[in-house]
Parts: C-alpha cells; sequence; structure tokens
C-alpha cells in the first residue's frame, strides 16, 4: 500500500509522515531528503546550480548518490553513503539549494525514478511535493497536508529554536519557498484532484495522526 502525502513546506508533513508510518509498520520515504542529499552532495563538490553544466553534474548525483532510510531509536535517519546526515541537510542553506536543485529537470527525473522503485517494493508512506500528482499518481490514499502561513511560521519557529524575533524572517523564506514549489516549470506543488486535504492550522498533533490514521484504515479496509 502506498500513502502519499504530500503539501507546502511547515505543515507538519514530515512528523505526521514518520508517525503514520511507525503506526502503520510501513515504511517512510522523505522525499524532501533525498533533494536535500543531492543539494547537500553538490554543494560539498562545490557546484553551483546555475552555472553551465551544474544541471548535468547534479542529475549524475541524483542517480547515483546512496541514499538510505533507517529507524534508528525512533528517528527516521537520513545516511548518505553511510553517513547520517539528518541535521545536516535541515540547515537554512541546505534548504535553499534543496528548492533551487528540486527544479533541476534531470535531478527530478532520476529520484522520481529512485522514488518509485522504492514505494513499490514496500507499504509506504512516502511524503514530499509531488507524490500523488507525478510520483505515484495510482497511489492507494493521496494526503495534502496544508496550514496558514502564519501557523506554519509559528511552528518553524519553534522547530529551528529560533528567536520570536526571527519570526518575520521566517514567513518571508516559507512564502519565497512556497512560491518556487508552486511557480516552477517541473512537477509544481499542488493538490492532485482526488486527494484528501487535511488542514491542521486549529490541529494538535495528536488530532492529526488520529485522523490520517482513520483516513487510512478505512481506506485499506
Amino acid at each position: 500500500m502506498i500513502v502519499a502525502m504530500d503539501g507546502p513546506a511547515g505543515a507538519g508533513k514530515s512528523t505526521v509522515a514518520r508517525l503514520l508510518a511507525e503506526r502503520l509498520g510501513f515504511r517512510l520515504i522523505d522525499t524532501g531528503a533525498m533533494y536535500r542529499c543531492v543539494a547537500l552532495e553538490g554543494h560539498r563538490r562545490g557546484i553551483d546550480t546555475f552555472a553551465a553544466g551544474a544541471h548535468e553534474q547534479l542529475g549524475e548525483i541524483a542517480r547515483t548518490l546512496p541514499i538510505d532510510f533507517r529507524f534508528l531509536d525512533g528517528l527516521n535517519r537520513i545516511l548518505l553513503a553511510g553517513e547520517d546526515v539528518t541535521e545536516a541537510i535541515r540547515t537554512a542553506e541546505v534548504s535553499k539549494a534543496a528548492s533551487e536543485v528540486s527544479a533541476v529537470p534531470a535531478v527530478r527525473t532520476a529520484l522520481v525514478d529512485r522514488q518509485r522503485i522504492l514505494g513499490a517494493a514496500n507499504d509506504c508512506v512516502m511524503e514530499g511535493r509531488d507524490i500523488g500528482t507525478v510520483v505515484f499518481p495510482e497511489a492507494d490514499i493521496k494526503l495534502f497536508l496544508t496550514a496558514s502561513l502564519d501557523a506554519r511560521s509559528r511552528r518553524r519557529v519553534v522547530q529551528s529554536g529560533v528567536h520570536a524575533s526571527a519570526s518575520a524572517e521566517v514567513t518571508r523564506e516559507i512564502a519565497d519557498r512556497d512560491a518556487r514549489d508552486m511557480g516552477r516549470a517541473v512537477a509544481p506543488l499542488r493538490k492532485a484532484d482526488d486527494a484528501i486535504e487535511v488542514d491542521t492550522t486549529h490541529l494538535e498533533l495528536d488530532q492529526v495522526i488520529d485522523l490520517v490514521l482513520g483516513l487510512v484504515t478505512a481506506r485499506r479496509s
């Protein structure tokens, strides 16, 4: 069974997808982390996303980079060629680079192919921004998590530990990310026509988990 979970930055996809996968006993595939890994590796190799020939280099990285997901001590850890990069790929610098890298057609083609192979081999919860529209349009159930910009900004401030005075900057960064994700020419962020929208603005985490678990359980039966 494939559970596709899409939505904008800060809507709670990563946390909800992790907890949902644990409750179901499914494999969790964080596709955004795959783009972040490509961005991190590209940065380490000194590749400028906008330089001549960069797209071919990044596409090659996306095709060949060893990326693995493992639950360790209750956390979903991201391994890049055996190195735990779970924290390294969550920096603001890598986040911005990942948004740029995700718009590169060669990278998207390579990673979508890999995501389909991973999803076909397991019962999984796959989260990202184009799972229900591009990667697995035939997914058993499609969930689209969303929340108001203010709510997403508040959550990001709490998660990142930055001072509350930086909330305006965080809001701008999320709004910019939304614009890039929804405006890109390749696989833009949008809700699939048959996806179930879950607005988490006024819901606690436990309420969201109970809601999506109920939706998935109903679909399985």
